[in-house]
């Protein structure tokens, strides 16, 4: 009964949100709800959701910060030298543009949100890639592959989402990973490389005049040009490394680490209040959105697993799985992440199909944050998926049709999928097999 329940509740789910009956936020309250009703659980159901919500409290407050920090640093123009210096580097040389396309990219998506990024470059590097005469396509996959590699930090939304699935903290899914995610970076390099050569063979190198260069020399990442602070620049750079060696080493939790560092960019960026309220009220749209999903999914996961259903369905996937496949769960997680989160939306995966995934694993010795880790390996190619909106905006910015970008970019991202997979196995990240 219990078994199924749960994956009626899930099927129940993921249709729901999938055919957009509901959204993800409404899906994962209302559904564990009326299935934890209909199994006779009324009494519980009160202290279940309570549970589910406390563990994934301090992910969500992670999240919101996170989130916040990012955007103020954004915003006080903290990345405007960087891209100056992309653009002024790359002149008129095809192999230069597309790898300084790959490398504005991967700055640009640190904040983890797929539209700001698609705008800022599509705006920046569309217009040298007219000029030249390079395809468009080729900005449009190089942009949405470092998007998908970036994607996998904890507040770009799947590591957030796998750990608050399996209750465990976003730090150690994604510190472990870093290694694994530079491999794919490296490889999204030599991707852009090799297209920038090609181009130049085809091509040439196009001298640009002066106008060229005054074109770039006041861009700017940010969208509230009130908001710069480039007399901050230093002490921005200085703040977010120190962060950023604060998260790595593991000081201080992620939650508090990004609540210190989003009160003092504050306090030195905008000490104004009327400044900070406008700060805050610019991104707020952003923020409650990701966050009130998480906090959703506390109810979602504290049913699945106060009721016993997560339990009753790992044993009933146990029995479909052939023994000889079940100490490779890890690896299955990694590789069948890539088509599933193409068909199917992240909240679906996340928190429908991992949990059920990692409970069988455990019966093989494979602990929850190393199947968090593995499921995280497919976001290239999830970016992808007709699923995702903002991949539309990225087209319709770059003015090219939906399956150009993925008939360019979908072999592409099957393979940097596998070199981080391959990178995260070696380096011991998640296991090739468990043990019983």
């Amino acid at each position: 009964m219990l078994t199924f329940l749960g994956f009626a509740m899930v099927i129940t789910f993921m249709y729901l949100i999938m055919t957009k009956r509901l959204s993800a936020l409404i899906a994962l309250i209302i559904v564990p709800i009326l299935f934890a009703l209909v199994g006779g659980f009324a009494a519980g159901i009160g202290p279940m959701m309570l549970e589910g919500i406390a563990k994934l409290a301090p992910t969500g407050v992670m999240l919101m910060f996170a989130i916040l920090y990012f955007a103020l640093m954004i915003d006080s123009g903290l990345f405007d030298p960087a891209v100056r210096l992309i653009l002024r580097l790359v002149k008129g040389d095809p192999l230069k543009i597309a790898v300084g396309t790959a490398a504005l990219a991967l700055i640009v998506s640190l904040d983890g949100d797929g539209a700001t990024t698609y705008m800022i470059c599509v705006a920046a590097m569309l217009p040298l890639y007219s000029r030249i005469g390079m395809s468009p396509r080729i900005m449009a996959g190089l942009i949405i592959l470092a998007g998908g590699i970036m994607n996998m930090t904890p507040w770009g939304g799947p590591t957030a989402r796998a750990a608050s699935a399996l209750h465990v903290d976003p730090s150690d899914i994604f510190v472990p990973m870093i290694p694994a995610m530079a491999v794919g970076v490296i490889g999204l390099l030599a991707l852009a490389w090799a297209y920038g050569k090609r181009e130049r063979a085809r091509l040439g190198v196009l001298h640009l005049g002066d106008d060229h260069e005054q074109s770039h020399a006041e861009i700017t990442v940010s969208q509230y040009p009130e908001a710069r602070r480039p007399h901050l620049l230093w002490v921005n750079g200085l703040m977010t490394l120190a962060l950023m060696v604060a998260l790595i080493s593991g000081v201080l939790p992620l939650p508090v680490l990004f609540m210190i560092a989003f009160s003092a960019a504050m306090i030195v960026n905008y000490p104004c209040l009327i400044q900070q309220k406008e700060r805050i009220a610019a991104h707020a749209g952003n923020v409650l959105a990701v966050v009130g999903l998480i906090f959703a999914a506390g109810i979602f996961t504290g049913i699945l697993s106060g009721t016993g259903m997560v339990d009753a369905m790992s044993k009933s996937l146990l029995t479909v799985i052939p023994e000889s496949l079940g100490p490779y769960l890890a690896v299955v997680t990694a590789l069948v992440s890539m088509p599933f989160t193409f068909f199917m939306s992240n909240d679906a995966f996340y928190y429908g199909v991992l949990p059920v995934l990692s409970e069988a694993a455990s019966h093989y010795g494979i602990s929850p944050v190393e199947m968090a880790r593995a499921s995280i390996v497919g976001q290239p190619v999830h970016l992808l998926s007709p699923l995702v909106p903002s991949t539309y905006l990225l087209v319709g910015l770059a003015r090219i049709e939906f399956g150009d970008l993925q008939r360019f970019s979908l072999k592409w991202a099957v393979l940097i999928c596998l070199l981080i997979m391959l990178a995260a196995l070696l380096l011991g990240t998640f296991p090739l097999f468990g043990s019983h």
